[in-house]
């Protein structure tokens, strides 16, 4: 870890422990490719490996608990057919006695074997009621574990919004919706400014703590079908669903003041560090457009909204983008 200038945290310890000891094929795969090429383990690459580790793990859990509940209940309904069965030759003996001559006293007997039969068969009815409804219960709460496996792959640890998995998701479903004749979607690309300065000058622990506060205003501003997600490092994406470029450059603007009307406030001590500003780049997908074409014009967007200053959201369709196209030509 000390090599590769991995930061000794518990969660990198129980990584690189969990690629020692090979407990996790795909995530001791990655690391292997990763320290043979030498690759550099950024915070991210590292997030997404300790997610990954931790998702293997909650489903083996639960397959294994899955095997258990499949086991009792072959076991139980095993347990009711030998009962059944037995119930059936009871039932079958006492039909063949019915058919000869009985005394009241030996019709009584046989009506009173039958009865005790049939409440034992009951008995075993309702017990196996009761185990199934625990079996479901069981079924429900691995089903439960899956789905937040689900949530958790597809959700940035540090800021609780969708990752790039689920930004990925949300670009591809748009595509698809645009490119059906659906609603008009747009694309917003965010990127704090001179976020590399509030690293050196604060440390780390305040860089996360920006980044916190930027994903908080985008997931305030999204709505329903809508997706806020950390693009990558200090960048952040929004898919607007339903949403047309005036309403979308609306609503970047809305989460533009959102954020610089914030004041970041120092753990612990309570000094207030300044003022935090976003760049926010806004492109519209087009009908037959790949997504990847979606996201270069939006890229560029955000370019031309840091070439003109900063703190600004700029459109491919604001004035300031052709003058842009023509300085660069």
């Amino acid at each position: 870890m000390s090599g590769c200038g991995v930061v000794p945290t518990p969660g990198n310890f129980e990584l690189f422990y969990a690629h020692a000891a090979g407990e996790v094929s795909a995530v001791c795969h990655a690391i292997g490719e990763m320290l043979e090429k030498r690759k550099v383990f950024t915070p991210e690459i590292l997030a997404e490996l300790r997610l990954r580790t931790r998702a293997t793990a909650a489903m083996d859990q639960v397959g294994e608990g899955m095997n258990s509940v499949i086991a009792e209940i072959l076991g139980q309904l095993t347990d009711v057919g030998r009962d059944a069965g037995h119930y059936s030759n009871r039932l079958s003996a006492v039909t063949g006695e019915l058919g000869a001559e009985q005394s009241q006293d030996d019709l009584r007997k046989l009506v009173s074997n039958l009865l005790a039969a049939t409440h034992e068969m009951q008995h075993r009815t309702r017990a196996l009621e009761t185990e199934l409804q625990k079996s479901s219960d069981q079924v429900s709460e691995l089903r439960d574990k899956l789905d937040n496996v689900h949530k958790e792959s597809l959700t940035d640890p540090l800021t609780n919004i969708a990752n790039r998995k689920a930004f990925d998701n949300a670009l591809n479903a748009a595509e698809a919706a645009v490119a059906d004749g659906g609603d008009p979607a747009c694309l917003l690309l965010c990127d704090i400014d001179h976020f590399k300065k509030f690293n050196d000058n604060w440390g780390h622990q305040t860089g996360d703590q920006v980044l916190k506060l930027v994903a908080s205003c985008l997931s305030e501003n999204v709505k329903g079908r809508d997706t806020a997600a950390r693009y990558g490092g200090e960048e952040f994406g929004v898919v607007l669903r339903g949403t047309a470029l005036g309403d979308a450059v609306r609503i970047a603007e809305q989460i533009r003041r959102g954020v610089e009307a914030r004041r970041l406030v120092k753990k612990y001590t309570g000094d207030i560090l300044g003022t935090i500003t976003i760049s926010i780049g806004v492109a519209q997908f087009a009908p037959g457009e790949n997504a990847e074409l979606t996201v270069r014009r939006a890229d560029a967007c955000l370019y031309g909204a840091k070439q003109n200053g900063r703190n600004l959201v700029v459109s491919e369709k604001d004035p300031r983008m052709a003058v842009l196209s023509t300085n660069a030509a």
